[in-house]
């Protein structure tokens, strides 16, 4: 298999789209973000470092996301975690990097807390843990929380897509299951936050909220002035793939 379309089965009859670079390890498994599939311009820019490296490389679609089935108004914080799951035990032998872009961080974080002895590092893009609740609910005004709790749905214009997105009654609630802000989150392990001060959907100050929860104390902030949410110029990805190539050559176990 050398990054071929593959296809896993869910529990539950739903299908994930994969893409499986083999390569020496850790495995870097991407996490992309809310309405995001795994052909974006970051996800791509890493396996093209990926193949070029001989690094081992997994990226999926979650239900309702991309090339994976599902309908994503169905989709919650705990499905695509599962999700996660179900492709990182299936294609992530060994130690592994989860890379979080945006919502993907939350789901990172999540694996780090349901796999501690797996997950090893974690490089978190925009990272947006706990945005269902502190960056959407909370900043929802009294007309749009009624319909989400009465109707179960409010179409939000996106700045992203054509298409509004729906925000549903389940995930608000599941999101609310899920928080990882709240308490001190116990990964010990090697943390890369990359940030931009022109993001305006996460501000650069929650990742420096979320900096503060984490126990580890390898945590380095790159914080970038220009940046924007999607972090996906060139000067963004040559401080990824960076990042990564720093981290993976302090977990590669010698020979």
């Amino acid at each position: 298999m050398a990054n071929d379309l593959t296809f896993i089965k869910r529990e539950g009859g739903e299908t994930l789209a994969c893409r499986v670079r083999p390569g020496k390890g850790p495995t870097v498994l991407w996490l992309g973000g809310f309405r995001s599939d795994m052909d974006g311009t970051k996800a791509e820019a890493v396996d093209t470092w990926a193949k070029e490296s001989g690094r081992a490389y997994v990226r999926f679609d979650y239900s309702g996301h991309g090339q994976s089935s599902g309908k994503f108004e169905e989709g919650t914080i705990s499905r695509w975690r599962d999700d996660a799951l179900c492709v990182l035990d299936e294609y992530c032998p060994g130690d592994v990097i989860a890379l979080g872009s945006s919502m993907g961080a939350w789901i990172a974080l999540l694996l780090a807390k349901a796999r501690p002895e797996t997950i090893k590092a974690l490089t978190l893009i925009a990272p947006a843990p706990d945005f269902t609740e502190k960056l959407m609910w909370q900043g929802f005004d009294q007309d749009t929380r009624r319909r989400i709790v009465e109707q179960g749905v409010y179409y939000e214009p996106s700045d992203y897509s054509d298409e509004p997105t729906p925000i549903t009654r389940a995930l608000i609630e599941d999101g609310r299951q899920n928080l990882v802000m709240d308490a001190p989150i116990a990964f010990t392990g090697p943390v890369r936050i990359l940030q931009g001060v022109q993001d305006e959907s996460v501000p650069w100050s929650y990742a420096l909220e979320l900096m503060g929860c984490l126990q580890s104390e390898d945590i380095v902030f790159s914080l970038s002035k220009s940046g924007d949410h999607r972090l996906s110029t060139p000067a963004d990805i040559i401080r990824l793939t960076t990042t990564l190539d720093l981290l993976c050559q302090s977990l590669q176990k010698p020979k």
